[in-house]
């Protein structure tokens, strides 16, 4: 989830920024404070950051350092009790507001489409791990479909159990996404490691949709392509879209979050990366140990906001750690990961007009 209100509410602003208007930092910074909330929305929550995948786009493969853990059923809970789902209204609300302002329909696919009809809505399951290899996933989304929080995670298909993913179907997952890079095999195993697949993962993939047919899930699930500029990419993705055709599920070929981390500089036309980041004031990342960290993105928990376990995510969210990390943002704070190995624009590049400013190698 994200805070649809203040997207809403500081589009007008980007836009503005986005044509070269020129705001001072006192101006931008006290706009920003008035668009956001004081109660916390939650982006996601890394259940687990165990992966037995070593996918080569992945900065988990060669960098992670830090500990395997899974995320202890008491801290979920606490958390999970602290977030409020978007009203029937509130959401009604910003559909229009994205098929007006961004001109995408609410029946299309693609991955602006995802992004802005999908993960506005949903709490996000997964950081740097496979949520399928967190055997206590079931009870999980259960427990969040009591509480009218829609769910979704993004895993690996060849570690499909068929009988706990139908589990997950029966308790109410709303979305889950299945990675898949080529339909050979063999490179299937280049590209995410040898524990990957395409042949096995189809079969297991067909199974749960006759499945969710016979018993009439709700489930939706999705086929994502990602876009590693390989060559024949393009016939790559005809290929998937081709072998799930006439099936029910959700293909889009989704941009690589990680340019800066192989030095790829390809266009991108995701929203989420032409837009100015915006996690500081819409969303937080709560991962596998309880730590609140800025993003998504940081993979070793670089800038620690909080710890869910034993602080409210409203004390993390308006506390002093995530103010100081708005100002850095502000001011392109030399020596974080947000400021020298992000890829993503930041609002103190409108600001210093420095949008050429150079990110490090890890």
């Amino acid at each position: 989830m994200f805070d649809i209100k203040f997207y809403m509410n500081v589009f007008e602003l980007k836009q503005q920024l986005m044509k070269g208007a020129k705001k001072d930092k006192e101006y931008l910074y006290r706009k920003l404070e008035e668009c956001r909330s004081s109660t916390p929305v939650v982006y996601n929550i890394e259940t687990t950051n165990a992966c037995n995948m070593t996918c080569e786009m992945c900065p988990r493969t060669t960098m992670m350092t830090r500990p395997i853990e899974t995320l202890d059923m008491a801290t979920y809970m606490r958390i999970i009790d602290q977030i409020r789902p978007w009203t029937d209204i509130e959401v009604s609300e910003w559909e229009r507001f994205v098929e007006k302002y961004y001109h995408i329909r609410k029946e299309d696919m693609s991955e602006n489409h995802f992004f802005l009809y999908v993960i506005p809505q949903v709490l996000v399951l997964h950081g740097y791990g496979d949520p399928l290899l967190d055997t206590q996933m079931p009870e999980r989304v259960r427990m969040l479909h009591e509480r009218n929080i829609p769910s979704y995670f993004s895993c690996n298909p060849a570690n499909i159990h068929i009988e706990r993913t139908q589990e997950l179907f029966e308790n109410g997952l709303d979305y889950i996404k299945y990675s898949i890079e080529t339909v050979d095999d063999l490179r299937h195993k280049e590209i995410r490691g040898k524990a990957s697949n395409f042949t096995d993962s189809y079969k297991k993939i067909i199974t749960l949709l006759d499945r969710k047919k016979k018993n009439n899930y709700k489930t939706t699930i999705i086929i994502t392509m990602l876009h590693l500029n390989k060559p024949n990419q393009s016939d790559e993705f005809e290929r998937l879209q081709e072998a799930f055709k006439g099936h029910d599920v959700y293909v889009y070929l989704k941009s690589q979050d990680q340019k800066w981390y192989q030095e790829v500089h390809h266009e991108t036309q995701s929203i989420h990366w032409i837009e100015f980041c915006q996690f500081p004031w819409s969303s937080m990342t709560i991962k596998s140990n309880g730590e609140a960290v800025e993003c998504v993105e940081d993979f070793n928990n670089e800038i620690i906001l909080g710890n869910a376990k034993n602080e409210s995510l409203h004390e993390i969210w308006n506390g002093a750690r995530y103010h100081a990390l708005r100002e850095d943002h502000f001011n392109l704070k030399c020596g974080i990961k947000c400021t020298e190995k992000c890829d993503m624009t930041l609002i103190g590049d409108y600001v210093n007009n420095n949008k050429n400013r150079v990110r490090s190698s890890e």
